[in-house]
């Protein structure tokens, strides 16, 4: 029998009931940052070949790979390749059914965001 009432109830939980926990955050997070190092791999990539390919080209793609932008760019993907790192690590400890309680799980995420910025500014401080 066909319900009369669909119109009036949710058909799923809306932003304002469901609270994002942690652990989803992080794994959208690690999706983002694995599809965000494409560009900085494409960057990279217009570098070598702009410097195979003569000085013009050359000068043009390290003009913007050194510009502010490219630092940017550079520097976000320097954090984004630690913080997909970091999370590769967590699911291949969660892969062999170590720490999945959820208090362990969220501490595991908390440590692979702060351990992605501490290894970032140290990475940056360093090179």
């Amino acid at each position: 029998m066909a319900d009369v009432n669909r119109g009036n109830r949710p058909l799923s939980p809306h932003l304002q009931v469901y609270r994002p926990q942690l652990t989803s955050v992080t794994s959208i997070l690690t999706r983002i940052t694995g599809n965000a190092l494409i560009v900085a791999i494409l960057m990279i990539v217009w570098w070598f070949i702009a410097a195979a390919s003569g000085p013009e080209a050359f000068a043009t793609a390290d003009g913007f790979v050194t510009s502010w932008f490219g630092d940017l760019v550079m520097f976000l993907s320097l954090w984004a390749l630690w913080y997909h790192f970091l999370a590769g690590i967590r699911h291949l400890v969660w892969d062999s059914a170590r720490m999945l309680e959820l208090e362990t799980a969220e501490k595991l995420g908390w440590a692979v965001v702060g351990g992605s910025v501490v290894l970032t500014v140290l990475t940056a401080l360093i090179v």
